[in-house]
């Protein structure tokens, strides 16, 4: 062989030794790249798995507290009901009493003689000194409980309105109770 091809020989020789160990280098490396990419997987799946598990147990928190805004709610409801309800049928008997004259509403007179309430006048009338007062129509009784009957119920409906604003919407500052912006 000649001293030109022996160098070629040993150069081919050379840059294959370096091709190989380039290889084994490659090779290393990727098996600790990989090792690292396994490893940064595996951290990252379990950050996915508690940032999901945090997820779901703030949902099921708000869930719960949405059901029980609706319970709450729903349990106002029914008392308001009963409420109106109860208003309703003690105006009706009012009424009945009022129609039946059963009831008579009354109001009281001004004493124009001074501020005694004892009778002038001995007699058989009674032993209680109280004020004078006046009997009303029957048809003025009537509509003077309507009147009431109507301010009753929408006391009862305000009630309502604000208990459900109360439990909608609590208030989460002092200057969001006094209604100042």
């Amino acid at each position: 062989m000649t001293p030109v091809q022996k160098l070629i020989v040993l150069s081919l020789a050379f840059v294959l030794a370096l091709a190989i160990g380039f290889g084994a280098a490659w090779q290393v490396q990727d098996w600790r790249m990989g090792e690292k990419l396994a490893e940064q997987a595996g951290l990252h799946k379990d950050d996915l798995t508690a940032i999901s598990n945090a997820a779901a147990a703030q949902d099921r928190a708000e869930l719960d507290k949405h059901l029980a805004t609706e319970q709450q709610l729903a349990k106002q409801d029914q008392q308001h009901t009963k409420e109106l309800s109860d208003a309703k049928t003690h105006q009706a008997r009012l009424r009945d009493r009022l129609a039946t004259s059963d009831l008579r509403l009354s109001v009281l007179l001004e004493d124009s003689a001074g501020s005694c309430n004892v009778p002038t006048t001995a007699g058989a009338v009674g032993v209680v000194h109280a004020t004078r007062r006046a009997q009303l129509d029957p048809a003025h009784a009537q509509r003077i409980i309507a009147i009431t009957d109507t301010g009753d119920q929408g006391l009862i409906a305000l009630r309502a309105c604000q208990a459900y604003v109360r439990t909608i919407a609590p208030t989460s500052s002092p200057s969001a109770a006094a209604g100042s912006p």
